[in-house]
């Protein structure tokens, strides 16, 4: 029998929050970017045409949204929140690459940003 994985991504989530070392990036916000790829290892719905045997697309969104309203001082802390409620929401998710890139950073530069890349496998 032939085994079949396969990745979910969403792209370019852009969204406000409220992260960063120094307070006044806690208080003021900034924008912020996220790509996701979403490692699928139970792939009954590619034969069911049933949306029950994947992950929603809207519902990753609605988890990341929700993750991203909590203030943190670092980057790295919420890549890792988002990872732990996707995997807690969707028992099927194998792996996780998340990239969170603050799109102006208080460094001075034009249209520089800072990411972060996480990778976890279950």
């Amino acid at each position: 029998m032939q085994t079949t994985a396969y990745t979910i991504e969403l792209k370019q989530i852009h969204l406000y929050a409220h992260h960063g070392v120094m307070e006044q990036e806690r208080s003021i916000g900034a924008w912020f970017t996220i790509d996701i790829a979403l490692e699928i290892g139970d792939n009954s719905c590619m034969d069911s045409d049933d949306i029950n045997g994947t992950v929603s697309y809207a519902d990753v969104y609605s988890i990341i949204r929700r993750e991203m309203e909590h203030p943190s001082q670092l980057l790295e802390n919420v890549c890792y929140r988002i990872s732990q409620a996707l995997y807690s929401a969707f028992p099927q998710i194998t792996g996780i690459r998340i990239s969170l890139a603050k799109d102006t950073p208080p460094m001075g530069g034009d249209r520089l940003n800072a990411s972060v890349t996480i990778t976890s496998k279950r």
